[in-house]
């Protein structure tokens, strides 16, 4: 079964092309009626781990805010950074390492809003492979899938193989594999051994027998366990100029944000299912509702940014991103994240 249909894949197709159309990010937000307009792009937008960017579309709070928001998709967040920097979007929906990986190239990104403390990604393994690969010590040799080479996939992957002592394209290596249906081919096919992805993906590989869950990192326990602490993911990011001067458009996406945050923590997976777009479950609208369930639990719910999590992220990235890599000592961390608006939220 695949959860990302046709009619999906072509909005956002058409959603993607019309932003090249669009005026530069750093231009005026304001439309002539007088409503803030805003362009967002989401790392995946029919992925659990970014759930509340259409939720909150769906739920009517961001137009309950006085924003308009036009949410565009991109399948790997290094993508999706990318559409930033070009000023194609005011925002991206997307993991908060990408602040700090750029902070290094020049670039000054912030988190607005953390979604999530922790990434809500499994390492999942071929039912071929399960009895040969038990942990990551078990890497040596194998192909393992990431989303795309330079993702934050990729770096987590590293990491969990270094502390095994084994190191990418020596003793493993690593493949594109996307996410979705295309993911699920590659461990099907045997092009990958196991891999990296996130719900409604594992609940399809799980229900359907084609995966086998290795690594869970969707609660905080499992994120420890494999990463040492937290490590804060899903977020709102933007760039620093842009959040300068547009500080009350960022406060109503902020409001809305938090809000949907509480609105996850009070109701099931089943009720947050019913909110989103019907062919967000393909053919299996029970799946896609466990799928949620799973996950939910991985959203804080006032969209703040534990600082020790962040210090978690940096570590992992000094690691293994060419552009982190002895840098650590000059990133600034605080530079990467504000609570200004979810503070203003809460309150």
């Amino acid at each position: 079964m695949n959860l990302r249909t046709p009619v999906t894949l072509v909005l956002a197709a058409a959603t993607v092309l019309g932003l090249a159309a669009c005026r530069d990010s750093r231009t005026d937000t304001a439309t002539a009626g007088g409503t803030d307009h805003v362009r967002i792009m989401v790392g995946g937008i029919d992925k659990v781990i970014y759930l509340p960017a259409k939720l909150a579309d769906q739920l009517g709070y961001f137009s309950e805010q006085g924003v308009t928001v036009d949410l565009a998709t991109q399948q790997a967040g290094v993508s999706a950074e990318n559409s930033l920097i070009s000023g194609d979007v005011q925002g991206v929906v997307g993991f908060y390492d990408h602040t700090i990986d750029l902070q290094t190239k020049g670039k000054c990104l912030e988190s607005v809003v953390q979604l999530a403390n922790i990434p809500g990604e499994v390492e999942m393994v071929s039912p071929a492979q399960a009895g040969t690969i038990r942990s990551a010590a078990d890497f040596k040799g194998r192909k393992l899938g990431v989303t795309d080479l330079g993702s934050s996939t990729d770096f987590l992957t590293q990491y969990l193989g270094q502390q095994h002592g084994l190191k990418a394209g020596t003793d493993f290596t690593e493949v594109k594999a996307g996410a979705g249906s295309t993911f699920v081919a590659s461990l099907e096919n045997g092009q990958i051994d196991a891999g990296m992805t996130t719900d409604p993906t594992v609940a399809q590989l799980v229900s359907s027998g084609k995966g086998k869950v290795l690594l869970d990192m969707r609660t905080e326990e499992g994120t420890k366990a494999a990463l040492g602490g937290l490590y804060p993911a899903s977020s709102l990011y933007m760039t620093c100029d842009y959040v300068n001067a547009h500080k009350p458009v960022v406060q109503k996406l902020a409001n809305a944000l938090v809000k949907t945050l509480k609105f996850i923590s009070s109701h099931s997976g089943a009720e947050i299912a019913a909110k989103m777009p019907a062919d967000y479950a393909g053919n299996d609208k029970a799946l896609y509702e466990k799928s949620i369930g799973d996950t939910k639990s991985m959203f804080n719910s006032d969209g703040k940014m534990p600082s020790a999590g962040a210090a978690n992220v940096l570590n992992v990235l000094s690691q293994f991103s060419p552009n982190v890599k002895g840098k650590k000592d000059s990133v600034r961390l605080a530079e990467t994240y504000t609570t200004e608006f979810v503070d203003q939220a809460s309150a």
